[in-house]
């Protein structure tokens, strides 16, 4: 740390008013008048109660702030100076200013008392000397008492030296010319405009007092601890008169005492003891100089002085004061930044006055000596205002007195934030769970990130990162509120065509620069039930219909079709169940639930109709269940020759007509092909003890009745098997078609009865009609 230390010293006179330039501490110091206030110059005066000067900023002028008395600050000593520190911050420089305090003679000389009593024998001889009380000026110098002036009489001349006025006896006094007279003493002194001090000398002739008091030491000299006790006897002075009877009664009194002296001590008329009667205190006055008068009971004096010199005792505790604190302080300062500046002072001298500083160690800073008794606090480490925002960092200073004396200060100083801290949210990430056809605006969750920093440093805004679902911007799907962290629904979601999605939500403070931290959202969109069953085969009503043969030698438990339907829901909700709601023959049929496929209940008689329709209901298993019906058309017979006419076989008897001519014209034009397809199948099945055709299995799918998205087929979703189909015969018109098929699967048949030629065989005798790639065909009747 760089220190500058010099002296300036400056010469004025006392009893300037307030507001006297002293002299320009800037221009004598070299430093730049612009950054006096920057660096938050000032003046400090160690030890004094009163302030007497002060600088100037604005001009760097050092000037008076109050009256300075030369007399009550310094006294009789012949050199007054006022010691200060000059103090700058920023680097931190201390200066030390000597002022020294020139005496203006602002005190006229003044005599203890305005009369002074005399009574001299008439038998004093000439050349007799007679001491007078010297006049007392609080000037010092040249301005001090210089010269006495006696008033011009026939009997007395003054002599003074070194102070010791005295009357010298040129005339012999004749008290029957004379009884009394009255000499008056001027006292000058030496400055300019000289003043004056005057005193009457009453003199009474009286008989024969030849001896004056005569003290033992001209100067006594001792030592008092201050703080003394009152009574306390300091030292006692003793006069002896040679005379006998009154005129040697001896009294004492003091001279000429200022009123502090006055207040301090007291002598014993009687015995001389001087006693402690006020306050002494080494840091006021640290000596006393008292004039002791013995006079006799005719009036003779003598004088003598007493020095008493105050011995220091550790009474005074240091004192600590804050000169400078950097309050706020930036968390973010490095270690060994300079926070503070702290001056201790103890007003106490020697041992008694050196300090020893220190600081307690639980924070994270130290005391640096600087300059003199000061101080610089500074840190030790890095400052966290998270951690601790505020420190109450406690000082104590001792001194080396006997028994030591401490005191201790607390310096309050706050850590000011800085935007060190981004938000964290609370959780890794975040899952929101909606049910498809939510309403737009609706809540699916929210996430909250804390930061530990201050106000705006810790204000906390939410935002989505820029992203796409499904090729749209994600503000089309989500909005998030930027101060709760609430994350809205903007549009309704469906299940179907979406099940999950990701987004990214940004929590950035309010801080310069802003930090911020993501956190990923997962979305799961939960299946409703809001999918009617599609039923894929047989084909809706309205379209070429499906007509399936069933032999008459069908037995009980034969498979005859199947109802393939799909849901696009998921769950329970594409759990589907079949069941025949309406029957031509009701007792003849029946569907498995959950698989669909038609069975005979029993064996096929003859008196069982061979036009058989069946209503088959889907119903899913959601809440509320939703359901969709098929229609489907069995004709019981062995072959087409035996089918009397072909016409439509649906309910709807509004086309019967048409259809009956277009069942004929089917069964003119296609009787041959029939006819050869039947002697086939005889020729192939000749062996067999009863030949019949069979209807295991499930009926073909055409590729154009699966739903374009529906993908779940496979054994996963809706359609719970795998089912192949071959057609051997197909035949209609523009309004049915007949499909026979066969199962690949032995075990919808009785162990007897299982088909012997594999499904290959039965390819083989299409072989002319069909391509390899072709498993179904469609015989359009013109």
């Amino acid at each position: 740390m760089p220190l500058v230390h010099g002296d300036l010293s400056y010469s004025f006179p006392e009893e300037m008013k307030p507001g006297f330039v002293i002299g320009n501490v800037a221009n004598d110091l070299g430093v730049n008048l612009g950054t006096l206030s920057s660096r938050r110059a000032r003046v400090d005066i160690e030890g004094a109660r009163k302030r007497y000067c002060e600088i100037n900023l604005n001009t760097g002028d050092l000037i008076t702030s109050e009256r300075i008395d030369r007399e009550g600050l310094c006294g009789k000593k012949p050199s007054c100076v006022l010691k200060i520190d000059l103090v700058l911050e920023n680097p931190l420089e201390l200066h030390r200013v000597g002022l020294h305090v020139q005496d203006v003679n602002d005190n006229s000389p003044k005599f203890k008392r305005n009369l002074i009593e005399m009574e001299i024998s008439e038998s004093a001889v000439r050349g007799n000397r007679f001491s007078i009380e010297e006049a007392h000026d609080a000037d010092t110098g040249q301005n001090d008492v210089q010269r006495y002036i006696l008033e011009k009489n026939d009997n007395f001349i003054l002599a003074a030296d070194n102070k010791n006025v005295q009357l010298i006896l040129e005339t012999s006094l004749d008290r029957e010319k004379q009884k009394e007279m009255n000499l008056l003493l001027t006292a000058l002194d030496g400055g300019s405009p000289q003043k004056s001090g005057t005193v009457v000398i009453h003199v009474t002739v009286l008989d024969a007092n030849d001896n004056a008091p005569v003290f033992e030491q001209a100067v006594y000299k001792t030592s008092l601890p201050e703080n003394s006790q009152l009574e306390t006897v300091v030292i006692t002075v003793s006069a002896t008169d040679a005379d006998e009877g009154v005129n040697g009664d001896v009294t004492y009194d003091f001279g000429h005492v200022s009123e502090d002296n006055l207040d301090t001590f007291a002598i014993d008329a009687k015995t001389g003891e001087i006693k402690v009667t006020g306050v002494t205190d080494f840091e006021e006055t640290s000596s006393f100089e008292i004039s002791v008068e013995a006079k006799d009971g005719l009036g003779l004096t003598s004088y003598a002085k007493v020095l008493i010199d105050i011995n220091d005792v550790n009474d005074n505790a240091p004192a600590i004061y804050l000169k400078s604190l950097s309050n706020p302080t930036p968390e973010n300062v490095s270690p060994g930044t300079e926070v503070g500046i702290i001056n201790v002072q103890d007003r106490d001298s020697e041992k008694n006055g050196q300090v020893r500083c220190s600081i307690q160690q639980n924070v994270p800073f130290k005391l640096v000596p600087s300059i003199k008794n000061y101080y610089s606090l500074v840190t030790t480490g890095q400052l966290d205002r998270e951690l601790v925002s505020d420190y109450n960092i406690t000082i104590t200073a001792t001194d080396e007195g006997s028994p030591p004396l401490s005191s201790s200060k607390t310096v309050q100083l706050s850590v000011a934030d800085i935007n060190d801290n981004p938000p964290v949210f609370e959780e890794q990430s975040y899952s929101a769970y909606v049910s498809e056809n939510n309403k737009p605006g609706s809540t699916l969750c929210s996430v909250t990130a804390r930061d530990p920093d201050w106000r705006q440093n810790g204000t906390v805004i939410y935002s989505l990162l820029p992203g796409e679902v499904n090729g749209a911007s994600v503000s089309s799907y989500l909005s998030v509120n930027g101060d709760t962290g609430v994350i809205h629904a903007v549009r309704s979601f469906d299940y179907e065509q979406f099940r999950s999605f990701k987004v990214h939500v940004m929590a950035r403070d309010n801080g310069s620069p802003p930090l911020s931290s993501n956190v990923t959202v997962s979305v799961f969109i939960s299946d409703v039930n809001d999918n009617s069953p599609q039923i894929l085969y047989p084909a809706p009503e309205g379209s070429s219909f499906m007509t399936e043969l069933v032999p008459k030698a069908a037995h009980g438990g034969s498979l005859v079709s199947k109802v393939i339907a799909v849901d696009t829901d998921s769950g329970q909700n594409a759990w589907l169940s079949y069941q025949i709601v309406k029957a031509t023959d009701p007792g003849l049929f029946s569907i498995d639930l959950h698989s669909g496929e038609i069975r005979t209940q029993r064996d096929i008689s003859e008196s069982d109709s061979m036009k058989q329709n069946l209503i088959v209901a889907v119903k899913d298993n959601g809440q509320p269940s939703l359901s969709a019906t098929c229609a489907m058309y069995l004709l019981i017979s062995d072959n087409l020759a035996e089918v009397p006419e072909l016409k439509d076989i649906s309910y709807d008897e509004k086309n019967s007509k048409l259809s009956s001519y277009l069942i004929i014209a089917l069964v003119s034009v296609s009787t041959f092909f029939l006819t050869f397809i039947i002697i086939i199948l005889s020729v192939r099945f000749c062996r067999r003890r009863k030949p019949r055709l069979l209807f295991d299995g499930a009926v073909a799918i055409p590729g154009a009745y699966l739903p374009p998205n529906y993908a779940d087929v496979d054994g996963t979703g809706t359609l719970r098997s795998t089912y192949n189909y071959d057609a051997y015969l197909t035949t209609g018109s523009r309004t049915s078609d007949f499909k026979f098929v066969s199962s690949y699967n032995d075990n919808t048949l009785p162990a007897d009865q299982t088909l012997k030629k594999s499904p290959t065989e039965f390819a083989d005798v299409f072989a002319g009609l069909e391509t390899p790639e072709e498993k179904l065909f469609n015989f359009p009747i013109i």
